[in-house]
């Protein structure tokens, strides 16, 4: 079983940064796709951006492509979502993911694990 913790989140003014940490444990994190999803209040989760296994394979959703960066280091079961430029609808409980399957998807219901979710706000 895995378990997935994530860290990082916290008020921020608009144009600012946050960096958000997933740590893994109780599996073999190089095995695992990782993926960062956001939940705002009312709304539905949200796909944010994935990193294959390897890391050698990122995707992000348009609405933060150029902003936020992926990326895992498979040594310390960590993956990394940096975020720049950020902006009030960035606001969301962000939720890291991990699935065991080859392929990546972007669906939410073919992940495996899921952490607590941190909560980022971006203030105007």
């Amino acid at each position: 079983q895995v378990q997935l913790v994530e860290s990082g989140g916290e008020l921020v003014q608009a144009g600012g940064s946050l960096r958000l940490s997933c740590v893994a444990s109780g599996g073999t994190f190089s095995m695992l796709n990782m993926a960062w999803f956001r939940q705002a209040p009312g709304q539905e989760r949200e796909f944010v951006g994935q990193i294959r296994r390897s890391g050698d394979i990122v995707n992000y959703a348009d609405s933060v492509k150029g902003r936020f960066t992926i990326s895992r280091d498979n040594a310390k079961n960590t993956v990394y979502l940096e975020m720049n430029s950020l902006r009030p609808e960035d606001t969301a409980v962000y939720y890291c993911a991990a699935s065991q399957r080859i392929l990546l998807f972007r669906n939410p219901n073919v992940y495996d694990y899921w952490g607590q979710g941190t909560q980022v706000t971006v203030s105007s």
